[in-house]
């Protein structure tokens, strides 16, 4: 039986990561909307686009769940995009509705499957999924600090002028403004960016880091979807090639980082199982503490949704 990957939500991002999977030839694709036409024609694109990009994936777009069946992965991007002046707290309510209904609907038809969460408020709708399908935490997972990182990385190839390929950031915490960006443990070519960018332009990295969402909403009028698609593509491939690739995901913690029963975006182990291994580094007092104010602006989001625990 081959690979199959559900998407939900056939906006930009659930477009850019049905794309990215056939590129990488990863799996089929099945690309969920509720919008009729619209996901059967941003398929139908993509499937004329494989005879010149040489791919054999396909592509199938549906307004229902049929067909989405043993999926080895679900991604969710399914929800209201942010609007400029909207917070991501702004977006909980109605959010949960969406990600919940579903979340129900997925995983009765796949089971075993492995959910990879998108929508935002991101910690928040992992806590949702997680409840709804009553998977165990490995098989849940929110996408945030791949993309936070990939942002922090940008920007410090910007500073220094040096491919993206030497640069390395560490971001941890919940993916919002919160988010805690560790510049001691951020490299280019294994050099920590401590030793080679004034600590004045480290702070502009990292506040730039932390609003950089914010920033593309500010320009577009609405998210953005390159970024945050390719690196859903990325945790994808992790998964799908077994590759136990370490990445910063949104991971249920269990004691782990001081946190206990929430989401926060830490460094994982990424194989075929799923969340492999959680690693924990050493921090800070000071990054100990940011990391806790992170947690609880979590904890705030979490205690206000409506699904049952």
């Amino acid at each position: 039986m081959k690979t199959k990957v559900t998407v939900v939500g056939a906006g930009n991002v659930g477009a850019t990561v049905a794309q990215g999977i056939a590129l990488k030839e990863l799996a089929d694709v099945v690309l969920v909307d509720i919008v009729e036409g619209v996901p059967q024609g941003k398929s139908l694109d993509l499937a004329e686009t494989a005879p010149v990009e040489k791919y054999d994936s396909i592509l199938t777009g549906t307004n229902t769940y049929d067909g989405t069946e043993n999926s080895d992965i679900i991604v969710i991007t399914a929800g209201l995009p942010r609007k400029p002046g909207m917070s991501r707290d702004d977006l909980l309510w109605k959010n949960e509705e969406i990600v919940g209904g579903v979340t129900s609907e997925v995983v009765k038809r796949s089971p075993n499957s492995i959910l990879i969460v998108v929508s935002n408020p991101l910690d928040a709708m992992c806590e949702v999924a997680r409840r709804v399908s009553k998977f165990p935490r490995e098989r849940v997972l929110g996408m945030a600090g791949v993309l936070d990182s990939a942002r922090m990385r940008a920007f410090i190839s910007m500073e220094l002028n040096v491919s993206v390929e030497n640069t390395h950031a560490f971001v941890l915490g919940g993916h919002g403004d919160t988010m805690v960006p560790l510049p001691r443990y951020s490299t280019v070519a294994g050099i920590p960016i401590t030793e080679l960018i004034s600590a004045e332009r480290i702070a502009a990295i990292v506040d730039r880091t932390r609003t950089g969402g914010a920033e593309i909403v500010n320009l577009l009028k609405t998210s953005a979807w390159y970024a945050p698609g390719a690196s859903t593509v990325e945790m994808v491939e992790a998964i799908l090639k077994d590759k136990r690739k370490i990445l910063p995901c949104a991971a249920f913690l269990q004691g782990e980082y001081g946190c206990n029963g929430l989401f926060v975006g830490v460094p994982v182990k990424l194989g075929r199982n799923g969340l492999e291994q959680i690693i924990e580094i050493e921090l800070q007092e000071d990054e100990a503490a940011a990391l806790r104010k992170s947690a609880d602006a979590v904890q705030e989001l979490v205690d206000k949704l409506k699904t049952a625990a």
